[in-house]
C-alpha cells in the first residue's frame, strides 16, 4: 500500500544529494567546463545541420529556414535558462527526471524519465542510420561498394537484409561509453574540434559563393513554413540539455553546468544560422532535398573536393551525437534504477570504469537491433515531440520550486522566472501543434505504455514509496 501521499510524494532535495554519496552508486569525478561545453555541441551539430537542414529548406520554408532556426534557438534557450538553474542546484544525474523528482512528485518524474527515454534511446538508431548512410557514400567515392542487404533493413524494400553499418557504430560508440566517462569525453572533445572546423570551413568557402537572388522568394511557404520548419529544425537543438545528465561526474557542477549548457546552446545556435544563410545563397531551396545538403550546395558550384570535406565533417559530427546521446540516456536509466523504479540490475557499476555497464549492454542491443532490422521513418518528429515535452515540464518546475524552496541556494538564477519559463512553456505548445497526427499518436502510445509499466512495477518497488511517513 501506498503512503498518504501516494503517487505524489516528492524526493526531499537533502535525500537526492545523498543518494549520490552511496558507494555503490558513486560516479567518477572527471569533467571540467570545457568537457560540458564540447559534451553540449557534440550532441547538438550533428544529424540537424548537416542532414535535416535540406529537407526543412526544401520542404517548409526555403530562405526563411533562418527564422525557423531562430524560433527554434529562442524556444530552446527559454528552456535552457531554467535548465541552467536546476542543474546549478541540483547537480544530480538524470536531468529532468531528477529535477521533476524534488519539485513535482513521483509520478511526474517517471513520466519524464520516460520521455527522455524516447527522446534519448529511439533518437539513437535514427542517427546511427544517418551515419551509415554517409559511410557508404563515401566509400563509394573510393570504389567500396557496401552491399546493399548489408546496408538496408528487409522492411525497406530494396533488398536489403540488415544494416550492419548502423549496427557496427552503434556497438563501437557503447564500448567507448562503458570504457568510461574520461575516455570518452576525451574521444568527443577531438571530434567536436574537427567538426566545428568543418563548419566554419563550409561558412568560410561558402560565403564567396553567395547568388542574392536565391534567396527570392525569401518566404515561399509563408509563416506556416516557418512555424512549420523550426517545429521540424527542434531535432538541430537536441542534445543541450545532455550536458546536465553529467552533473554527478563534473568537478565543479555548481559553476560548470550552466556554462555548459548555455554555452553550447549558443555556440551552436550561431553557426546553425551562419551555415542556413550561406546554404540557401549558394543554391536555389528546391535543389537542397537531399540527405547531404552542404555537400550538395558544394557540388552544384563544382567545388567537389570541399565536398568530400563536408562529408567526412558529416560523419564525425554524427558520431559525437551518438556519443552523447548514449551517454545521456545510460546516464537517466541509471538515475531511474538507483530510485526502484526501473530493475535494480540496470544501476550496477562496474568494478574497474565505475561506468553503469548493464545499462549500457542494455541500450547497445536495443538501439542496435533496432536499426539493423527496422526502417526509422519520421523518427525527427516523434523526438521532437518528447524534448518539447520535457522542456515544458522543466520549465514547469523552476516555477514550482522558486516558489516551495526559495531558501535553496542558487548558484546560477534564472533572470526573468516566472516570466521566462512561462514563455517557454508557450513557445513548445506552440511548435508541438505544429507537427503531425502521427507524432502526436505515437507519443501518446508511448506515454499509455509508460504509465501502464509504473503501476505494475514501478511504485511498488520505488525506494520512496517504501519509506514510511
Amino acid at each position: 500500500m501506498l503512503n498518504g501521499n501516494g503517487i505524489m510524494k516528492k524526493k526531499s532535495f537533502e535525500d537526492l544529494l545523498a543518494d549520490t554519496q552511496v558507494e555503490q552508486y558513486k560516479l567518477k569525478k572527471t569533467l571540467s567546463v570545457l568537457d560540458l561545453v564540447a559534451l553540449g555541441l557534440g550532441a547538438i551539430i550533428g544529424t540537424g545541420i548537416f542532414v535535416l537542414t535540406g529537407k526543412a529548406a526544401a520542404e517548409y520554408a526555403g530562405p526563411a529556414l533562418i527564422l525557423s532556426f531562430i524560433l527554434a534557438g529562442l524556444a530552446c534557450t527559454f528552456a535552457a535558462i531554467s535548465y541552467a538553474e536546476l542543474a546549478s542546484m541540483i547537480p544530480i544525474s538524470g536531468s529532468l527526471y531528477s529535477y521533476s523528482y524534488v519539485t513535482l512528485g513521483e509520478f511526474a518524474a517517471w513520466i519524464s524519465g520516460w520521455i527522455l527515454i524516447l527522446e534519448y534511446v529511439f533518437a539513437l538508431p535514427a542517427i546511427a542510420l544517418g551515419w551509415s548512410a554517409y559511410f557508404t557514400n563515401l566509400l563509394a567515392t573510393f570504389g567500396i561498394n557496401i552491399p546493399a542487404w548489408a546496408t538496408h533493413s528487409a522492411l525497406q524494400g530494396t533488398g536489403g537484409v540488415i544494416n550492419l553499418p548502423a549496427i557496427v557504430i552503434l556497438l563501437i560508440i557503447s564500448t567507448l561509453v562503458y570504457i568510461g566517462t574520461r575516455e570518452s569525453a576525451t574521444v568527443n572533445n577531438i571530434a567536436v574540434a574537427f567538426k566545428i572546423f568543418v563548419v566554419i570551413f563550409f561558412i568560410l568557402v561558402g560565403i564567396g559563393y553567395i547568388k542574392p537572388v536565391n534567396w527570392k522568394p525569401f518566404m515561399p511557404f509563408g509563416w506556416k513554413g516557418v512555424f512549420s520548419g523550426a517545429s521540424f529544425v527542434f531535432f538541430a537543438y537536441l542534445g543541450f540539455d545532455a550536458v546536465s545528465t553529467a552533473a554527478e561526474e563534473t568537478k565543479n557542477p555548481e559553476r560548470d553546468l550552466p556554462i555548459g549548457i548555455l554555452g553550447s546552446l549558443g555556440i551552436s545556435t550561431l553557426l546553425y544560422i551562419l551555415v542556413v544563410a550561406i546554404l540557401t545563397g549558394i543554391t536555389s531551396y528546391t535543389n537542397l532535398g537531399t540527405d547531404a545538403p552542404m555537400a550538395t550546395a558544394f557540388a552544384a558550384i563544382g567545388l567537389n573536393w570541399a565536398r568530400g570535406l563536408v562529408s567526412i565533417g558529416a560523419l564525425t559530427a554524427i558520431t559525437t551525437v551518438l556519443l552523447v546521446m548514449t551517454y545521456g540516456a545510460t546516464r537517466i536509466i541509471f538515475s531511474m534504477s538507483r530510485d526502484g523504479l526501473v530493475p535494480p540490475i540496470l544501476s550496477k557499476l562496474h568494478p574497474k570504469f565505475r561506468t553503469p555497464s548493464i545499462t549500457i549492454i542494455f541500450v547497445a542491443i536495443v538501439t542496435s537491433l533496432t536499426a539493423g532490422f527496422l526502417p526509422i521513418n519520421a523518427i525527427a518528429e516523434v523526438v521532437n515531440m518528447a524534448t518539447m515535452l520535457a522542456f515544458l515540464l522543466i520549465s514547469i518546475a523552476v516555477i514550482i520550486l522558486r516558489y516551495t524552496r526559495p531558501d535553496l541556494p542558487r548558484r546560477f538564477k534564472a533572470p526573468g522566472v516566472p516570466v521566462t519559463p512561462i514563455l517557454a512553456i508557450i513557445t513548445m505548445i506552440i511548435l508541438m501543434f505544429y507537427l503531425s497526427k502521427i507524432t502526436w499518436l505515437v507519443a501518446l502510445v508511448w506515454l499509455i505504455i509508460g504509465i501502464i509499466f509504473y503501476f505494475t512495477y514501478s511504485r511498488y518497488n520505488s525506494k520512496l514509496q517504501q519509506q514510511k511517513g
